[in-house]
């Protein structure tokens, strides 16, 4: 099977809202999911987003959201929102190379994710490609 990744396209909505629900359990409306990624993909200076596709078939396999993180008290970095993929065959790492190489062409030295405690496939997968746990935290949210 070949794969390229390749800059997300809005037409990819339906794909994208399909493997957040059966990937990341996400049951999100797909109206929703093309709105919210109209306003990303308009904020390319903020925000990229990659698709894995099977050439042959043109079948959305995976996709990662990436924003670029600045705050006042360190260096700019890569910030993963969202990586989910429908199957393995090493999809996943494929996405984060393309998004490491991405970085590294914009001189960015770090890239950080959060991870939910309870996916501990992923949490092995992350140590694989050489990602290192470094924090604990507790998440607070309020709904206005």
């Amino acid at each position: 099977m070949l794969i390229i990744i390749r800059q997300v396209k809005i037409t990819d909505s339906s794909a994208i809202q399909q493997i957040n629900y059966t990937q990341l359990g996400y049951n999100y409306p797909l109206a929703k999911t093309q709105t919210n990624l109209q306003h990303l993909l308009a904020d390319c200076q903020h925000h990229l987003l990659l698709v894995a596709e099977e050439t042959h078939t043109e079948k959305i396999l995976g996709y990662v959201h990436v924003e670029l993180y600045q705050e006042t008290y360190f260096d700019p970095m890569f910030n993963i929102m969202a990586l989910a993929v429908d199957q393995g065959q090493g999809i996943g790492t494929q996405l984060m190379l393309a998004i490491e190489a991405e970085a590294k062409k914009l001189g960015i030295s770090t890239i950080r994710l959060n991870s939910n405690t309870k996916r501990t496939g992923a949490h092995q997968f992350y140590r694989k490609i050489g990602y290192s746990y470094d924090k604990t935290q507790k998440r607070f949210s309020k709904q206005v």
